[in-house]
């Protein structure tokens, strides 16, 4: 085969991969629906980025930069289309923002031409990835993101890191504007999202104080601070909204998902729990709904996970993990939540307002016992043999 044609080759069954359509799993719970294929994978990337195509120095045709993972994904839909800032994590674990774009929002998702080329700052970044992407009332579409850099107090320590919020901000997901990296006053902060409305003049972000780079510490939880400005980002006071609890999905740590959903009925928030098992950490997302005028006031927090990894998305580089940091809302009230699987690969799974909300209001709440999970179970069959009777008489 000339080399033409294997460069070709590559190309066509990429271009196969890229034109493959995506189906509904069968079942469903009725809050969200799961759907058959990733979206997105190490496959999808570019051919362009990976090979190089001059045969004088590549006569054998070999991926030069391979592509180790493509997960954890800010979204935004815009001018009805659906565009993905993804974490790519390369072979040599740097990881970079692309954007890739699709019209449904479940299949056919393409990477732009080029990789994202986020500005640094005058501390330059070992490592970004986990963008939050929201569109802000201010007018501009502000990404934030972590940004990882040796802990230079542990010289000695080759995986001592420190993790800061970065902000960037954008009109078209194509030029970057680089800003200040968030000061706060309690550790390090990963997960930092900002919320999309202006609360009393200034902008509000969630964040995420840890102690250390991998562990929270004592403290941790969703936390809530504000900012006068994103050109110098600095929160002096953080109150949590909704922290660790001992025998739970979020026993850990947690940590807010994508910037929430305004409703009528209050703000939906998703967000990530973690809890401890004989076979490691597991990641599931969770949700709970936030007061309209007082969006760290905790209204309703339904028990228990929303999603968490099935069959093939319990293996990858980091198993037995769900993660999003991104959803989005179209004209229709349509609900995509974009989802991670073991740090390997990107998923979606469908839903609507309506769903959200009822499942969010109406579903018990953790009652932190057996007993009480027990309690709540009888509750609900008690009331369903009751109907059950009414409606044979």
């Amino acid at each position: 085969m000339k080399y033409s044609q294997k460069i070709d080759s590559l190309l066509a069954n990429q271009e196969d991969l890229l034109r493959k359509q995506n189906s509904e799993q069968d079942s469903t719970n009725g809050i969200y629906q799961r759907w058959n294929n990733p979206i997105i994978t190490q496959a999808h990337i570019p051919i362009l980025w990976r090979y190089d195509f001059d045969e004088r120095t590549n006569p054998l045709c070999m991926e030069r930069l391979g592509i180790n993972a493509t997960f954890n994904s800010g979204a935004i839909y815009l001018n009805q289309k659906y565009y993905l800032v993804v974490r790519v994590e390369g072979n040599d674990r740097k990881s970079f923002f692309a954007v890739a774009e699709s019209s449904s929002g479940v299949d056919n998702f393409k990477f732009w031409q080029r990789p994202m080329s986020m500005p640094e700052t005058k501390n330059p970044d070992t490592n970004i990835y986990d963008m939050r992407l929201v569109q802000h009332e201010d007018g501009w579409i502000y990404g934030l993101f972590c940004t990882e850099r040796k802990d230079h107090s542990l010289p000695n320590d080759l995986s001592a890191a420190e993790a800061q919020c970065g902000i960037a901000r954008t009109k078209d997901l194509d030029i970057w504007e680089r800003l200040p990296d968030l000061i706060t006053y309690t550790g390090q902060q990963r997960n930092v999202v900002l919320h999309p409305e202006f609360i009393d003049g200034k902008y509000a972000l969630y964040t995420r104080p840890q102690d250390g780079f991998i562990n929270v510490g004592s403290g941790g939880g969703i936390g809530w601070g504000l900012t006068d400005s994103m050109f110098n980002p600095e929160i002096k006071e953080e109150v949590i909204v909704d922290g660790k609890i001992y025998h739970t999905i979020k026993e850990v740590k947690n940590g807010q998902g994508p910037a929430p959903i305004k409703t009528p009925k209050g703000w939906l928030n998703l967000a990530h729990g973690v809890r401890n098992t004989a076979a490691g950490l597991r990641y599931v997302l969770y949700m709970f709904m936030t007061e309209l005028k007082r969006p760290w006031i905790v209204t309703h927090r339904p028990g228990g996970h929303f999603i968490a990894p099935e069959g093939n998305e319990r293996v990858g580089d980091v198993s037995n993990v769900v993660f999003s940091n991104g959803w989005t809302v179209n004209e229709n009230e349509e609900v995509n939540i974009y989802y991670a699987s073991s740090d390997t690969r990107m998923h979606v799974a469908t839903s609507s307002i309506e769903q959200l909300v009822d499942y969010v209001i109406n579903t018990p709440e953790d009652g932190f016992s057996s007993a009480c999970s027990v309690k709540t179970i009888n509750e609900l069959i008690s009331k369903n043999l009751y109907y059950q009777e009414r409606e044979s008489e």
